[in-house]
Formats: structure tokens, C-alpha cells, sequence
């Protein structure tokens, strides 16, 4: 929920630490107070569940220090981690057992305490609320962006330790739940990592540890680097008076990249296995050229207005997640809403964007076909509110990819993501270089819409040939595509039928050069909303009536 205003503390008194809610919930943001309220009488009746875990979070202890950990009592203070009591119930006996225990509240995305981690003797950690809805231990003493360096430890100890060498100054925060997830909880707190200019992972020095650091630095650009210590953690060079180390290897954090050599030999077994195809495209044509689609590979799709290439997109997405692929769409020019009927419309061979009347379809068909739509895997739709960024696009790709295994993610279109860029040609050169990039580091696949140059010839809605200097970005696409992929059709012919046929032309193939300047015909549908590939005698049909000169194979000028 949205902030409201600030208002006085009825704990401890201030004048203005209380933030006020939207949904009637509050919390102090004062670093000595733990008061906080729930959200008000408008609960959704969806979250009750998670809201209601909220109510067994055990209280805030006091405020000392740890000295077998060297843990000062101001730095327990300043990063609110407590001593109280716990209780728990026996499972054998029914009895209950209190017993001393280091709390700390571990808050939401929006500061408010939703769970806690409980530390009590004998290595017996507790983990309790609403843990999946929890971010970062100590986000909430930190504000977003309020350092220059945010520290991310394995632990709270370490993150006690960090914060007390470097005087409680700087933002350090710790891992929930140690490093199983880690991954999870960093991509959930994604905004507020992201609004530190430099991150550094100071991970525990074992392997475990240092997996955990590579993994998440993948959902984070080059400001996300991982700190070598030279004992197991952080609070263990705090015990051994090695501070000044710490802050050091601070400094000289490395952003994470493999050792990319490799012996052949080690290649061997692999090597000697045969190429297997690709998944396949929508339409079979396609894969015939192309061998299918492979991991790593990016895509670019390029037509004229009108001329069929989101229609394109949505039946390749929805024959994806049909078949078990994880697919995400980020399709800027069209409202959410209309995507999801579009996407539900191709599913049932109905076109659910239209009005009923004219779409030949009833309430019951769509409301079965956007069920069953959910069913198979539930999209991610991007809802950009006007929000065309591409930072924000990758950074929503590399979580989507690394968190939730999606695989294939659909553009449309690459121009409107520097519409509003100094240089659109150094923009575009840019994007490009990175969107191939990510596509081989996470081994996902982009299909990527770029708009036309307008042609000197034949304008390409009235079936002008698209040439590889007419996508917009043209020079650095044509670099980093596997594959320039182009639609070409004739609005304006006299002909209905003509007028629906859409040739694509593989304008650039990278993986064997074979396929470029390949075509096949694609009819629609009128009746289902759906493209297909065109029958022997529709092809001949249409060769009549329009004439093939322009139907050739023809090979792309790069």
C-alpha cells in the first residue's frame, strides 16, 4: 500500500517518525522504536491468510550487547536486534518450553515487520510468519538508497559485525533464511538492491556461500560485486580484531565472471553427440529453415504497420506455454487486458478482443478459454503503466529467468524503448549488445519487434520487400540477431485474399546462413482469429491472383 503521511509515535513519542499507510497500517521508522500497527478493516479477504501469521511474531526483547559474538550494544540498537524469550510447544509432550532467544523482525517491501528470525542456543534458528512475503533482515533500518554501498551477508551476526567495523554508518543487510534462499528473498527485494549505486555479497567463505553470491549476482547488473574474506565470515574477522581487512576487501569487491577457458578435451563426450533440433516454431516451414530454436538465441521480427507480427508473436507464445515453455510478454503498444483476450482468443480459435457479435462467441467460451489459458502456466504480462524502459524490462527478464525458469520473452517493439533517447541509433546499439548478452548468459531466447524505415520503393503495407537496412537499428541488429525475421503484406490489393496473405522472409540466419531468403505464405483466418500456412493449391491461388515475382527467394544485403 501507498504512503500516506507521517504523524507522532504513540510508543515513543516522537513528533513525525509514524508512517500512516494507505491500508491503515503504520510503522515507527525510529531507530530505537519497534512500534508498529495492522492494516485497518479494509483487509483483503485474499491476504488474510498471511496477514494472520503476523500475529504470533514474538516481541522485541531488549537491546544489549553479545560479547561472545563482539557485539556492541549500540550496534543491537541501531540495527534493532534483540534478546527476549520464545516459547514453543513440545510436539511429544504438549508442554510449553520458553527459552532465551536473539529476535529481529525481518519487514516487507514496504518496512512493515511480517515475520522473524529467531536464534536460540544450539544452532536452533526459527523462521516464522509471513516468510514469503519477507525481505532482507535489517531492510527496514536502512531506507532505499540511503548509502552508497549496500553490504548483503549470509547472516545476522555478519551483518551485525560489517555494520559495527564501519561505525553503523552504512547500509548492511543479511539473508533471511541463509543462502537456500537467496536467490528467492534478493529477487523479491529487487527495488531496493537496485537503488544502491554498488551492492557488495559478503557471502560465507564456503562453497555453499560462494554459489549462493554468483547466483545472485546474475539478477543484478555490473553495481553487484561479491567480497573475498580470508576466514569463513565476517563476524569471525570481527573476533579477530581484522576490521580494517573487512572494509578492504569492501573496496575491493569484484564483479563475478567465470573462467571462460576451456580444454577441448573436456569437450570431448559432448562433441561427439548429434545435433539435436530445436523447439519448434509455430509454423513448420519455420523450423524447417531454422532447425528450430535454440537456447541463447535472439530473434528479431520486422513488418510494417498492420501488417500481422503481434498475431505472430501470440501464436508462437501460446503455442509455448501450451507445450510447458515458460513464456513472458512485454508487448508495449497494447493494454494488458487486451493481450490476455488476444492470447485466450488464439487458445480457442475465438476472437475474444472483438465484441461478442463480431467475434461469434459467447460469455461461456470466453470465460473457459481464459481459465484454461491459466491453467497451462500463468503468463507474465508486462503492465507498463506508460513505463517503456528497457533497465526495468532486463531487470524483469533476468528475474523472471533465473528465479522462475521462464525461457522465452516477447517484445513489441524494440523502438519504443528509445522513443525518448538522445541518440536512438547509440540507444539501439546498446540494447541490442545487452539483449544478446543476456539471451546466452541465461540461455533464454528474445523475440525482439522492430519497425520498418520507410522504404524508396514499394511501401511495405502494400507488400514492399523488407531489406535488412530497413529495421530500424538496422547495423547493430544485423550484428547481434541470430535470426532478422521479416513480414510482408499487401493491405491495400483489391483482393480479400491477397490482402490477407502475409509472406515471411528469413532476412538473416546466423546459425547456417541457409535459410536467408527463405519464404512461406501465411493465410488468416477469419472465422478463429488464427494465422496458418498457406495449402499447395492456396499458394497457387495466390500466385494467380497477385503473381509471384516478388514470392522468390531472395538473399538479404548486409
Amino acid at each position: 500500500m501507498g504512503f500516506l503521511h507521517h504523524e507522532p509515535c504513540p510508543k515513543c513519542g516522537s513528533k513525525d517518525n509514524l508512517a500512516r499507510y494507505e491500508d491503515g497500517g503504520a510503522t515507527c521508522q525510529g531507530h530505537h522504536c519497534d512500534y508498529w500497527e495492522r492494516k485497518g478493516t479494509d483487509i483483503d479477504e485474499s491476504k488474510k491468510p498471511r496477514r494472520t501469521k503476523n500475529m504470533s511474531l514474538p516481541e522485541i526483547g531488549e537491546f544489549v550487547a553479545i560479547p561472545q559474538r563482539g557485539i556492541t550494544e549500540e550496534t543491537c540498537r541501531r540495527m534493532k536486534y534483540s534478546i527476549g524469550s520464545y516459547t514453543t510447544r513440545d510436539k511429544v509432550t504438549g508442554e510449553l518450553d520458553t527459552r532465551k532467544a536473539h529476535i529481529v523482525h525481518v519487514p516487507d517491501q514496504d518496512g512493515r515487520p511480517v515475520a522473524s528470525k529467531i536464534r536460540m542456543k544450539g544452532k536452533d534458528f526459527r523462521y516464522v510468519g509471513a516468510t514469503d512475503m519477507a525481505g532482507l533482515v535489517f531492510q527496514d533500518v536502512w531506507s532505499a538508497g540511503s548509502s552508497r554501498r549496500l553490504v548483503i551477508t549470509e547472516g545476522e551476526m555478519d551483518a551485525l559485525s560489517v555494520s559495527q567495523i564501519q561505525d553503523n554508518k552504512y547500509a548492511v543487510v543479511s539473508l533471511p533464511n541463509g543462502t537456500k534462499s537467496a536467490v528467492e528473498v534478493c529477487g523479491r527485494a529487487r527495488d531496493y538492491i537496485n537503488s544502491f549505486p554498488e551492492v557488495v555479497l559478503m557471502f560465507d567463505m564456503d562453497e555453499p556461500g560462494r554459489d549462493a553470491a554468483r547466483e545472485v549476482s546474475r539478477l543484478f547488473d555490473d553495481k553487484v560485486k561479491i567480497a573475498q574474506l580470508p576466514l569463513p565470515d565476517a563476524n569471525a574477522m570481527l573476533l579477530e580484531g581484522r576490521g580494517k581487512e573487512v572494509v578492504n576487501a569492501l573496496f575491493n569487491a569484484q564483479v563475478w565472471s567465470p573462467d571462460g577457458l576451456v580444454k577441448l578435451s573436456s569437450l570431448k563426450d559432448a562433441m561427439k553427440k548429434p545435433v539435436e533440433w530445436g523447439k519448434p516454431w509455430c509454423f513448420p516451414s519455420l523450423t524447417e529453415f531454422t532447425y528450430g530454436r535454440r537456447p541463447g538465441e535472439l530473434y528479431f521480427l520486422g513488418a510494417g504497420v498492420g501488417i500481422g507480427k503481434t498475431s505472430f508473436i501470440l501464436k508462437q507464445f501460446v503455442q509455448d506455454i501450451t507445450s510447458n515453455e515458460k513464456s513472458a510478454a512485454f508487448l508495449l503498444e497494447q493494454p494488458v487486458i487486451e493481450t490476455g483476450k488476444r492470447m485466450a482468443g488464439e487458445l480457442a480459435g475465438k476472437m475474444f478482443h472483438l465484441p461478442p457479435e463480431a467475434g461469434n462467441y459467447t460469455a461461456d467460451e470466453q470465460d473457459a478459454a481464459v481459465d484454461a489459458l491459466c491453467e497451462y502456466y500463468d503468463p507474465d504480462l508486462y503492465n507498463h503503466f506508460g513505463a517503456k524502459d528497457w533497465n526495468t524490462i532486463r531487470d524483469n527478464i533476468r528475474w523472471l529467468a533465473v528465479c522462475h525458469g521462464v525461457a522465452h520473452f516477447h517484445i513489441d517493439h524494440i523502438t519504443a524503448l528509445v522513443a525518448h533517447a538522445d541518440d536512438e541509433k547509440r540507444a539501439i546499439e546498446q540494447m541490442t549488445e545487452e539483449m544478446s548478452s543476456i539471451c546466452q548468459e541465461l540461455g533464454i531466447n528474445l523475440y525482439v519487434v522492430s519497425h520498418l524505415a520507410t522504404p524508396q520503393g514499394t511501401p511495405h503495407e502494400e507488400g514492399g520487400r523488407v531489406m535488412a537496412r530497413h529495421f530500424k537499428g538496422s547495423r547493430s541488429i544485423a550484428q547481434w540477431g541470430h535470426y532478422m525475421i521479416a513480414f510482408e503484406r499487401n493491405t491495400q490489393h483489391p483482393d480479400e485474399f491477397v490482402r490477407s496473405v502475409t509472406t515471411v522472409r528469413i532476412v538473416k540466419d546466423r546459425y547456417t546462413g541457409q535459410a536467408t531468403g527463405k519464404t512461406f505464405l501465411l493465410g488468416f483466418d477469419r472465422a478463429t482469429g488464427r494465422l496458418y500456412e498457406l495449402s499447395p493449391a492456396e499458394v497457387k491461388r495466390y500466385e494467380k491472383l497477385a503473381g509471384d515475382d516478388d514470392q522468390s527467394d531472395y538473399a538479404a544485403d548486409f
